[in-house]
């Protein structure tokens, strides 16, 4: 009597394997190939960068400066960076550090360890290593920057276990989107600015220079090192998002061809 209920319950572990699979084998590729069309137009260009890029750009600037130990506050195409560092602001991110450490010691996760632990670093790094001034030339490298690193984190959500919160809902789609969204916006402006000076965005904006205007200007880069650096930190991120893709590809075919196996085999 329970043996239809059992085949029931293998088919649906079976159906979601095949799934996963499906979803770990396009869902990537698709989403970034579709973005870089996209960037393409002027007008799907605009709305992207106005509804999704433009928001992980200000908060790439306000991370940045969190970790270096200044007051922050991004906005509409402006963020707003205090002068000084202030110890409220090292002590609130680093509680919410140790915080991230300790849960994932008692949940055992090591995701959680790892953001808890790499973020401490980094914290340190900016506020205790590096002088005030090279902290604010990494804060205004940080807006694209952070589109390039904050984009990749928001991808890689997609490859959370299924169990995971970030996987409940359509929650990993709308960060799949907005993650390749900016990381595209970024990478396709400072990868065709590599034939292209022009399309390196010099100038004034909301009444005060743009970030490589500033970098160039104020901190004494050329075009050649802010296409470099760009370009070499996008190309860094993509080769995590390809180790990511194949380990999750081969754990999904691996998933599923134990599934395929008879019970007892």
């Amino acid at each position: 009597m329970n043996r239809p209920e059992v085949a029931s319950t293998w088919g649906g572990d079976l159906e979601d394997a095949r799934d996963e699979l499906r979803l770990r084998l396009f869902a990537l590729p698709v989403v970034l190939l579709g973005m870089w069309l996209l960037m393409g137009s002027q007008t799907s260009h605009f709305l992207l960068r106005t509804f999704l890029s433009m928001w992980i750009h200000e908060l790439g600037h306000a991370v940045t400066a969190w970790l270096c130990g200044f007051p922050a506050f991004p906005g509409p195409w402006e963020t707003a960076v205090w002068e000084t560092r202030t110890p409220l602001v090292f002590a609130g991110l680093a509680f919410l550090l140790v915080g991230f450490v300790f849960r994932g010691i008692l949940l055992r996760s090591r995701p959680w360890l790892l953001a808890g632990a790499g973020g401490l670093l980094l914290q340190f790094a900016g506020t205790v290593l590096l002088t005030p001034r090279t902290a604010r030339m990494l804060i205004t490298f940080g807006g694209d920057g952070g589109n390039l690193v904050l984009g990749t984190l928001l991808m890689m959500t997609i490859y959370a276990s299924r169990e995971s919160a970030l996987r409940r809902g359509w929650l990993h789609w709308g960060y799949l989107v907005i993650g390749a969204a900016a990381f595209t916006d970024t990478f396709h402006q400072w990868w065709g600015a590599r034939t292209d000076f022009a399309m390196i965005p010099f100038g004034i904006q909301n009444g005060g220079a743009t970030d490589p205007s500033k970098l160039v200007d104020e901190h004494g880069w050329d075009e050649l090192e802010l296409i470099q650096r760009y370009t070499g930190l996008g190309l860094a991120c993509l080769a995590v998002l390809a180790l990511l893709y194949a380990v999750g590809l081969w754990r999904a075919r691996t998933a599923l061809r134990a599934l395929r196996q008879p019970p007892g085999a």
